[in-house]
């Protein structure tokens, strides 16, 4: 969508395109879209499983309960994303302190894939915080944190 596209005004929404959680949801796709083909391409890796690396890379260990929480994901596809990702040697389970969970962490060969993973993430982020000046990060950030907070009162 060009940036000189007239937005409707507040309150007057002509159709779907003039709707702000729609334009953020289109920019989502396609930041997503990006990812998910360069994670491909040069990690062999899906987008969900970037995001559990990831997680495990900055927070492990985690239990599955609250990688699912935090990937965003239900608990029985973060299971199955866990299960390959085992499978393929990038994530083990151990056990956690309390017995009834397990705790997933990254293996060797997972935390080597975890760090092309965040070098490439900074570098499209990098990217991305080019295109826009220092006040529009500031704004845009303010902007992201008063948004997060007005969609999680309407939950």
């Amino acid at each position: 969508m060009p940036a000189s596209r007239t937005i409707a005004p507040p309150g007057e929404t002509r159709t779907i395109k003039d709707l702000l959680s729609y334009r953020i949801h289109q920019l989502a796709n396609a930041l997503s879209r990006g990812a998910a083909a360069r994670y491909r391409r040069e990690f062999d890796v899906s987008l969900m499983e970037w995001r559990t690396i990831a997680l495990l890379g900055d927070f492990a260990p985690m239990s599955l309960k609250d990688l699912a929480r935090q990937s965003g994901l239900d608990k029985g596809l973060a299971s199955r994303v866990v299960a390959g990702l085992v499978e393929r040697g990038l994530v083990r389970r151990g056990t956690a302190a309390d017995a009834r969970e397990l705790a997933l962490s990254l293996t060797p060969a997972g935390r080597k894939v975890f760090r092309g993973l965040m070098r490439a993430a900074g570098e499209r982020d990098a990217a991305f915080r080019a295109a826009l000046t220092e006040a529009e990060m500031e704004c845009l950030d303010s902007a992201i944190g008063k948004l997060l907070q007005a969609a999680r009162q309407q939950l």
